[in-house]
């Protein structure tokens, strides 16, 4: 049962549109599709405790699922909601989403952003890139990082602002997966480790989000930078150009400024070189 409160759902329920029993503009069969993508049956009897609206067996889902699979369904919703927003089919309630997205982020134990340091404060740190040999890859690789990272900040300078950030993503992802295999104990035994069939996911099946997952759970990446790598993660996605179409966000230089800031926290995170 997930710990959704009586007031998070006030707001879900706001945002997805469910007081008629709809949600959002599935039909019946989109509905499944959606669900199915969990492995989840969303029409079966196990989610008609309320009804069989789709509203209805949303709430049946609420209240039978963990607040990790609950997290994650109203996390891609979300994005759903957006998407329909982008296309005129719905109307954006920007502060109502913004709480919804508050809601998801305690649902996966993420940190409140209210807790940590905002995109302006971040950048106004002063990180500098590491020691390269202080970093946990074997010398080829750290060759082609070094390279990378010259590059990256060719496109920064250049205005290259796209470039800028699928580098520093591909960066961090090798430093990450690094790091794993020169210290698989430590990686293997945490809680968080991605599994396959209950055993844990061989090193290079690992996503970047797993990977920086834990790394801070065990002490590798601090707070601040385990937040803002994964908005580092989320726009290297747009190297698939629907993914940039659907959210209808534009990658100007500020954005690349800080996924560039995020991978040099990070780089000093894993070398040792931060305070």
């Amino acid at each position: 049962m997930s710990s959704l409160t009586a007031a998070d759902k006030l707001y879900l329920e706001k945002v997805f549109g469910m007081s008629g029993g709809y949600v959002l503009h599935f039909s019946d069969a989109t509905f499944g599709q959606f669900f199915s993508n969990y492995r989840i049956d969303i029409h079966s009897n196990e989610f008609h405790t309320y009804g069989t609206s789709k509203a209805n067996k949303l709430r049946s889902f609420w209240n039978h699922e963990t607040d990790s699979l609950v997290g994650q369904v109203l996390s891609d919703m979300l994005d759903v909601y957006k998407a329909q927003c982008e296309f005129g089919v719905l109307k954006m309630d920007s502060k109502s989403v913004r709480k919804c997205h508050e809601i998801v982020d305690r649902l996966k134990g993420k940190p409140s952003a209210k807790n940590l340091a905002t995109d302006e404060e971040f950048l106004n740190q002063e990180f500098k890139l590491p020691d390269i040999q202080k970093l946990p890859v074997d010398f080829a690789v750290s060759e082609v990082i070094t390279e990378r990272l010259h590059e990256t900040q060719w496109c920064l300078k250049n205005g290259a602002n796209l470039s800028v950030i699928f580098l520093s993503g591909s960066v961090l992802e090798a430093v990450l997966l690094g790091a794993a295999q020169s210290e698989p104990e430590r990686f293997n035994r945490c809680p968080s480790s991605p599994k396959k069939e209950g055993k844990v996911k061989p090193f290079p099946e690992w996503s970047l989000s797993e990977l920086i997952d834990v790394a801070h759970k065990i002490g590798l990446l601090k707070l601040d930078v385990h937040k803002f790598s994964h908005g580092l993660r989320e726009f290297r996605n747009y190297i698939h150009p629907y993914q940039q179409l659907v959210s209808g966000f534009t990658l100007d230089e500020h954005t690349a400024k800080i996924c560039f800031q995020v991978l040099k926290a990070a780089l000093a995170d894993v070398a040792g070189e931060r305070p």
